[in-house]
């Protein structure tokens, strides 16, 4: 690894980047479901649900989501390193960041300037994982560590603690820019500490005036915040430390003068303090704190009999995530309408809260439970007959509906004589809309100009073709694009010598223009213990890489495909 000027974490491989295909997406219409009737005017039926590796599914969904999604809540494997007893200390927490680290900086691309990330995580790599998210995100857009208590009761056969949570970890991808709901309050009643009650029937407590602790209480530090103010006797008091030192108010001047009535006076042994109203409102609810119990949002107890109760004839999840648990971080990060992304499904559980909250969702799941758990489950939401988890509560009576896509296969592959060519999987239609998403152009074909397959801005287009192109075909579209647009040729190949005699053509060939662009004929990119190096049964000291096969930069070739084992299972 090279040398560094920054503060951060390293491991084995931080420096091998994937170079990931941008894949399309094919509709499965046979598991696409929707409701057969319009339920309410907020139905919504754009929802995705992918079914393949979840690091190429986020690379293919950059291109029309990039800025727009509004919350991403991932339970991603724990690595519990039960699985890698066998393999050298270090290898298992660099395989695993690494498959973090990808997934997260494509995350981090489709997410909103006000959106926000809640990572589910237990102790195994939350430390190492938080250093990650830092770099990725920043340390200034940390928000908080929430802390789930996942169990309802202890394990007696633990071996030293019984572990009762989990973590939580959220970051924001602006924190200035975002803003959280506040959750209602359950028992309708504030806290003990609103003992006042103004005229109106408002309750309300007090606060000093006078600025307490930090380093802004003081004189010296705010001398604007220092000046006097007239008591109830026409004595003007100003802000003392409990030293006797020059303190600072809370507000200023003009404030003061705005809210006046907000200010009590309470006469004691030293004479007169000001102290201002905290009004509080039931409705308003209150912010979320960072301990969440399961009896306010559930336990894996709790979301094993949900999904028990919706797939009796299914294997359970081992630590399925309640309903009650994501409806929080719903109802925090997002709003009716917005983009929720969990791309570590597992069994769904986030694209039905997000669905009976009225919240469009994308989903990516890469195990068989992709049809055997989320889509039965997403349909009886749909059909109204899930009545589980926070259905009742929120009145849930069915409708909208989704999409089911596969990663289409690689766009190219080697024929009998090892050269790249365009795969035979691939029809014209497949071929031009992945050429739009290798060169950013959104794929809309037009319905009366054959040449126009897709555009970028309303003068630029594009054209994918297999043929090799004559000068006459050139000069003949050339002619028909006209001199105020442009138009990007994908073809075979074309036959002229000076392609430059076409000033509103751009001619490239396919595949060579994009042969170099990344890497080809790869369909998993998810953590496979078994190709990780196993360690030698006695290491010598004096050898570096315990017998392991190197790259030749030096660095273990640890990356190669994945099933994800470990905690997900929502």
């Amino acid at each position: 690894m090279g040398k560094t000027t920054k503060l951060e974490l390293t491991w084995i491989g931080k420096d091998i980047y994937p170079r990931l295909e941008p894949r399309i997406l094919l509709e499965d219409t046979a598991k696409s479901y929707h409701s057969k009737t319009r339920v309410s005017n907020n139905d919504i039926f754009d929802n995705r649900l992918i079914c393949g590796d979840n690091l190429l599914a986020l690379k293919s969904l950059r291109h029309e989501y990039a800025g727009r999604v509004k919350c991403v809540y991932i339970d991603p494997p724990f690595n519990t390193q039960q699985a890698f007893e066998h393999y050298d200390d270090g290898v298992e927490h660099s395989a695993w960041l690494t498959m973090m680290r990808d997934r997260l900086e494509e995350i981090h691309k489709l997410m909103s300037v006000d959106g926000t990330i809640w990572l589910h995580l237990d102790d195994s790599e939350m430390h190492r994982c938080r250093c990650v998210l830092d770099e990725i995100f920043s340390p200034d857009n940390f928000l908080g560590t929430v802390i789930w208590e996942k169990s309802d009761s202890p394990r007696m056969d633990a071996e030293f603690f019984s572990s009762r949570h989990d973590y939580i970890i959220v970051y924001a991808k602006d924190r200035a820019s975002v803003r959280f709901n506040k959750i209602a309050n359950d028992s309708g009643q504030l806290p003990e500490h609103y003992d006042k009650v103004d005229a109106s029937g408002r309750p309300y407590y007090l606060k000093p005036l006078r600025a307490m602790g930090g380093q802004g209480d003081s004189r010296a530090a705010r001398p604007n915040l220092y000046f006097g103010i007239k008591a109830p006797d026409g004595a003007d008091v100003f802000p003392k430390r409990q030293d006797g030192t020059d303190g600072a108010w809370r507000w200023s001047e003009d404030k003061i003068a705005d809210e006046r009535e907000r200010i009590d006076w309470v006469e004691g042994r030293n004479g007169w303090t000001p102290y201002y109203r905290v009004y509080g409102d039931v409705e308003a609810g209150r912010p979320p704190e960072t301990i969440w119990t399961h009896t306010e949002v559930g336990s894996n107890r709790t979301s094993k009999a949900e999904v028990k109760a919706l797939l009796p004839d299914r294997v359970p999840f081992s630590t399925p995530k309640p309903e009650r648990l994501l409806r929080r971080v719903i109802t925090v990060a997002t709003n009716p309408g917005e983009i929720v992304l969990d791309s570590f499904a597992g069994s769904g559980t986030t694209g039905a809260v997000a669905h009976k909250m009225q919240r469009r969702w994308l989903m990516v799941e890469l195990g068989d439970h992709c049809d055997t758990h989320i889509v039965p489950r997403l349909r009886q939401i749909i059909d109204g007959t899930d009545q589980g988890g926070i259905s009742k509560v929120l009145g849930w009576h069915g409708g909208g509906g989704f999409r089911y896509y596969r990663l289409a296969p690689s766009m190219l592959e080697k024929d009998k004589f090892g050269n790249w060519v365009i795969s035979k999987q691939y029809n014209a239609a497949m071929l031009a809309e992945a050429m739009c998403k290798f060169e950013g152009f959104t794929y809309a074909p037009s319905d009366t100009e054959y040449w126009i397959h897709g555009y970028s801005t309303e003068h630029d287009f594009i054209y994918v073709t297999t043929q090799t192109l004559t000068r006459e075909q050139l000069q003949k579209l050339s002619d028909e694009v006209g001199e105020n647009r442009s138009l990007l040729v994908c073809c075979s190949a074309f036959r002229v010598k000076d392609p430059s005699q076409f000033p509103n053509l751009t001619i490239k060939k396919i595949p060579k223009m994009v042969l170099n662009r990344c890497e080809w004929g790869r369909d998993d990119y998810s953590l496979e213990i078994k190709s990780l190096p196993q360690a030698a049964a006695e290491a010598a000291p004096e050898s570096p890489g315990n017998g392991r096969r190197k790259r030749n930069n030096g660095s273990m070739d640890l990356f190669a495909a994945v099933t994800e084992k470990g905690g997900n299972g929502k």
